[in-house]
């Protein structure tokens, strides 16, 4: 290799290093820097073997500069790229696309619209986090509506209601209009009148098989061309109860030889013999199907933006034949697929989970096996770790896999500085140790030693994870307390400094003095027995700690007898 290409060669790893080094925040890598300098610059190859050698130095002396200047030489030497770069950044910290025509509404206003039938599971925080974010993007409002307007085969909770604002209020958000479906029946019923006079609805008595031939072969149904007055009448019967369930429904005129089926006179309203277990609800029989109440909610509370699920496209379609009728502006619609959650063996369903607890299958909606928002809750798992991961998938049209790992670590990010250290020893094997200090004093955090210490007397006896018990004549090195040798069934002191640990001539292992505090630890895998070190015993219950070698768990309640915690992840 000549001068020349030396000298070239150098140029571009400064440039490459810089650029790797500012974006990510840390020191430059010669092996992540390879294969952006050699696709750059394909005359380099045949020199591959002495590349890193000639490059490691350059490297070197970048991850001497501090960030300020790594930044300063990247705009001398290439400021295009580094313009470039902070752009692509830029974009990443908004995961989330623009909103269509947001600029033609005065305000943006979005709504969540949940089936009050139970807590949430964890795929139902998706639209409360994107709603949510975009509320705080574009200073707009955040509309819970409860459509429970079906209380038969979805029938309320009626703890539900609460439940899922308090769900909403974990993930860090606060609605600005609260509304449910079931106080808004006269409503519905003020807007079919309308729509009846206008000759767009008629009430229809066919069964359902009758009216399903006729509509597949596009033929009408033989009530299509009642006068107003009639369907008006039959409505207002709808109304006072006479009929029973099945007997008569209310179809929206469309296109009977529209080229998709499901969109042709459907259905707005229909009649339920099951009595609704809200009190204020319970007198209404004739009931509004979700397209037509949802459709006529979303324009009186002026809603500009609405996420729905790809699967319900012909929601908007049916939706639309009443907005023409009414001459009304239709929402911008963001169609998205589902989410799929890793990690569970329990299917995300509120029904689903409802019979698991009904069955004694699951402790409650907060067991630790259950994927709900309760669950990652008592965990100690942040609201805020669940919106980002969220907010993470965008809003593809595509189905979407959400990685619990990615909420771990979130999880981890926000609470790690926060969260002080403690041993917890399970299963534990019991040694005698002789010589060494009476009394250890590990940190309560590594990274912050202004915190203090903690102190975990050693006594006559200590227990050590059985996975951690050194051989025999083996040592090993204690958090807090120093080296160890294993001489049959006692440790004894070593005496070694901190150089042992450095060098990797021993393993670095936790501890409990055997009268410790006991602790249960529920997992998703079932229940962990252990033994803690006495200080944990101070720790309020509702506190999120680490458990050094085993992960972070969330204190849910103390007794004389044991201290419950549950575990959130590593």
């Amino acid at each position: 290799m000549d001068d020349e290409l030396r000298e070239r060669v150098e140029r571009e790893a400064e440039k490459h290093a810089l650029l790797n080094a500012v974006k990510h925040d840390s020191d430059a890598d010669v092996g992540a820097i390879m294969g952006p300098l050699m696709g750059e610059n394909p005359d380099f190859r045949q020199h591959g073997g002495e590349i890193p050698g000639l490059i490691g130095p350059v490297v070197a002396e970048v991850n001497n500069l501090s960030a300020a200047e790594k930044r300063e030489r990247l705009e001398d030497l290439a400021p295009e790229e580094l313009a470039e770069m902070e752009a692509e950044d830029e974009e990443d910290d908004s995961l989330l696309p623009d909103l269509p025509n947001a600029e033609e509404y005065g305000e943006v206003r979005m709504r969540a619209a949940p089936n009050p039938n139970g807590p949430w599971h964890i795929g139902h925080a998706r639209m409360p986090a994107v709603i949510g974010t975009y509320k705080e993007m574009y200073d707009g409002s955040f509309i819970v509506r409860f459509d429970d307007t079906d209380p038969e085969t979805k029938r309320p909770d009626l703890d539900a209601y609460d439940a899922i604002l308090d769900d909403i209020d974990y993930l860090g958000f606060e609605p600005d209009d609260v509304i449910r479906a079931s106080d808004r029946v006269e409503t519905y019923y003020d807007h079919a009148r309308e729509l009846i006079e206008m000759g767009g609805a008629y009430t229809c008595s066919c069964t359902g098989e009758d009216f399903s031939n006729l509509k597949n072969e596009g033929k009408p149904c033989p009530h299509r061309d009642k006068d107003p007055e009639t369907t008006l009448d039959e409505f207002e019967d709808m109304v006072a109860g006479e009929y029973s369930s099945g007997e008569m429904v209310l179809r929206v005129k469309t296109d009977i030889e529209h080229k998709n089926p499901a969109l042709r006179d459907w259905v707005a309203f229909r009649m339920i013999d099951t009595p609704h277990p809200r009190e204020e609800a319970a007198d209404y029989r004739a009931w509004p199907m979700l397209d037509f109440q949802s459709g006529v909610d979303d324009h009186l509370t002026g809603v500009t933006h609405i996420i729905r699920g790809i699967d319900l496209q012909d929601s908007a379609k049916r939706q639309q034949f009443v907005y023409d009728y009414f001459d009304w502006e239709y929402p911008e619609v963001i169609h998205w697929g589902h989410v799929q959650v890793d990690a569970y063996g329990v299917k995300m369903s509120t029904s689903t989970l409802k019979q698991l607890i009904d069955d004694g299958e699951l402790n409650g909606w907060d067991d630790p096996r259950a994927p709900t928002l309760k669950s990652l809750r008592r965990r100690g798992i942040r609201g805020q770790a669940i919106v980002d991961a969220m907010v993470a998938l965008g809003t593809s049209t595509s189905n979407v896999d959400l990685s619990m790992s990615s909420i771990y670590s979130n999880n981890r990010d926000l609470a790690d500085d926060e969260t002080d250290r403690y041993f917890l020893v399970r299963d534990g094997e019991e040694f005698a140790v002789e010589g060494g200090p009476d009394t250890a004093h590990p940190p309560l955090h590594p990274s912050f030693e202004d915190r203090g210490t903690r102190n975990i007397p050693v006594g006559d006896s200590v227990l050590l994870e059985s996975g951690d018990v050194p051989a025999e004549g083996e040592r090993v090195w204690l958090k807090g307390f120093g080296a160890v040798r294993r001489e049959d069934d006692t440790l004894v002191a070593t005496g070694d400094d901190l150089d042992v640990v450095r060098e990797g001539e021993v393993d670095v292992i936790h501890w409990a003095p055997t009268d410790g505090v006991s602790v249960r630890m529920r997992t998703m895998d079932g229940d962990v027995t252990g033994v803690a070190e006495p200080d944990f015993a101070d720790v309020p219950v509702d506190e999120l700690v680490q458990f050094e070698r085993v992960g972070f768990v969330r204190v849910d309640d103390r007794d004389d007898d044991e201290t419950v915690v549950y575990f959130a992840h590593k």
